[in-house]
């Protein structure tokens, strides 16, 4: 109870600080973070901090001016703060000519909003700031908050290296500050890069490394983090909530991130962050009338909210409309151009479309915005696929491997490149660890008998067809696939070229039960018949055979069939 209260103090604290200074969203992440551990006592509540000398001199100017930035009138709010020494009023002065220069910027951005090349319209006040804000930095004069903004300014203009000192700099002045860690986050870009950064060791640094493990898609121990802090006693906090839900995304378990979805929407029904998310599990499951009430809710709640616009970008795809849908992903970029998700979405769209130009274009803008966005990768992968352009395609496709070494998705689609580039040794490579690794689409095992196929590797490939098969029977959902009849039309084969009569009519009988193998089968149970008529033996020299599993003889067709899921590469 003890640290809960002193976190809670710490928690009322700083959001109260960042909302004196308009960091908005740094302020509500800390009141819901409050909000979700229990209420203070009065003997327990803090006053507020001294007021300095400088703070007095500086007030008229600053509660002016703080009035005129509520209301977003970031120049204004600047001229009334020139010249204050306080170090609240210096934050809002420079804050507020950084958001000038970037509101500037934006409303250029929406006028021409043709596929900008990046670097075309630039925050003019950058530069000013930069130098300003280097000279008291180099004088030790800035505080947390002076450096957060001082590493924000860095990152704008592309200084990297220099940024990420300058985020950790600040997190170790002011810890409690949630928008530097989040900065920190975007800027790191695997576990190498998180090794050598010396943070502070507070409970701050816990939700940072649950956000950047989750980032940088290493699930399993996002998880473990997660479910420290809710042991620690944050259970109610949503915000940890739908990092799980997202974390649960991540590694597609749709139906745990679904429950978590739902049950986040009962205890915090206006909530709009992350519902892109959920749109897209809806969707990768299409589920029509769930997506249209979601779709429809958010609108009424907020329509010109950037995931508003991606739910209802997800809503039309889901139905097949994609102009419409990739209007709706424009508008998201018109609210936010920074908005990743939509990029890559805008890219499916164009796809869809067979737009392959906007489409790379659109993909390499999500790069643009996060280099960790597999799906980008993937993307830009299939567009040059269409252009057949393999050696581009296995450049991206294993780039977006890399990022999610554990995803069958990446490794099939890396295998069908190298058979097209002829490197049979590398693919059948890729569609083994597909399928080691657990294979989503279930067709590596084809694939990889095929390959054997064509390399007259005749017993790997029955090997790989009865793998194939006794996958898709033990999943328990029977599901049209369509290579099922290729499977058995293969091995009826193969026993038959073995001389195991048994076996090949038992696979010959389930060639009858599709359509395209079904003359076949019976003209090959015409011969076995007539061969086992004539008495002929399995011959002893043969290669011995694999057996179909028990489960598979001919009395036990499925019986049931619905139609195919539809687990289409174009997932968002």
């Amino acid at each position: 109870v003890y640290i809960h209260i002193e976190i809670k103090k710490q928690l009322l604290l700083i959001a109260g600080l960042t909302r004196e200074r308009g960091l908005l969203h740094s302020s509500k992440w800390s009141a819901e973070l409050a909000f979700s551990l229990p209420a203070l006592p009065l003997a327990e509540l803090q006053p507020p901090p001294p007021i300095t000398e400088e703070d007095a001199q500086d007030m008229d100017a600053y509660t002016l001016a703080k009035a005129y930035f509520d209301v977003k009138e970031y120049d204004r709010a600047a001229h009334f703060l020139h010249g204050c020494n306080s170090k609240k009023a210096y934050f809002l002065y420079m804050y507020s000519r950084y958001l000038s220069g970037e509101k500037k910027k934006d409303d250029e951005t929406v006028d021409s909003l043709g596929p900008l090349e990046k670097g075309q319209v630039k925050n003019e006040a950058l530069r000013e700031l930069r130098v300003e804000l280097s000279k008291k930095h180099q004088a030790r004069e800035l505080d947390g908050f002076g450096l957060y903004l001082y590493g924000v300014v860095l990152r704008k203009l592309d200084l990297v290296k220099e940024a990420i000192d300058v985020f950790v700099e600040a997190t170790h002045v002011l810890p409690l500050h949630w928008g530097a860690w989040l900065e920190l986050c975007n800027l790191i870009t695997d576990k190498e890069m998180l090794k050598f950064l010396s943070l502070p060791d507070t409970w701050m640094k816990e939700f940072f490394l649950a956000h950047i493990y989750t980032e940088l898609q290493l699930i399993e121990e996002a998880l473990q983090k997660y479910q420290n802090l809710i042991d620690v006693g944050f259970s109610k906090s949503s915000y940890i909530v739908s990092q799980i839900a997202v974390a649960y995304h991540n590694i597609r378990d749709i139906d745990k991130a679904l429950s978590i979805f739902n049950e986040l929407r009962k205890q915090d029904p206006y909530r709009i962050e992350n519902m892109d998310t959920f749109s897209n599990l809806l969707y990768v499951r299409s589920m029509k009338s769930e997506l249209s009430y979601l779709a429809h809710n958010l609108c009424e709640i907020d329509k010109y909210r950037v995931e508003t616009c991606c739910v209802i970008g997800n809503y039309y795809s889901l139905r097949s409309q994609h102009e419409k849908a990739a209007l709706y992903f424009q508008r998201a970029l018109k609210l936010n151009p920074r908005y990743l998700g939509a990029w890559t979405l805008m890219g499916h769209e164009y796809m869809e479309m067979k737009n392959t130009s906007a489409a790379i274009q659109a993909y390499r803008h999500a790069i643009e915005v996060n280099k960790r966005d597999y799906r980008a990768w993937y993307g830009l992968g299939q567009t040059y696929e269409i252009l057949k352009m393999p050696f581009y395609c296995l450049y991206y496709y294993r780039r977006a491997h890399q990022l999610r070494p554990n995803d069958s998705r990446m490794l099939v689609a890396l295998g069908e490149c190298y058979e097209k580039l002829n490197q049979l040794v590398e693919a059948k490579k890729c569609y083994w660890r597909a399928y080691a690794v657990g294979d989503v689409e279930k067709m590596a095992l084809v694939k990889l008998a095929k390959l054997h196929e064509q390399l007259t590797e005749s017993e790997q490939a029955a090997q790989c067809y009865i793998k194939y098969i006794q996958d898709i029977y033990s999943c328990g959902e029977i599901v049209e696939h369509l290579e099922e009849s290729t499977a058995f039309r293969y091995l009826a084969q193969y026993y038959f070229k073995c001389k195991l009569w048994d076996e090949a009519s038992t696979c010959a009988q389930k060639c009858c039960a599709f359509n395209d193998t079904r003359e076949e089968g019976k003209a090959l149970l015409r011969q076995i018949l007539q061969l086992r008529n004539q008495g002929e033996t399995p011959s002893t020299e043969m290669p011995a055979p694999f057996f179909l599993p028990a489960s598979l003889s001919a009395n036990n067709t499925p019986t049931r069939r619905v139609s195919p899921l539809n687990l289409s590469s174009v997932t968002p």
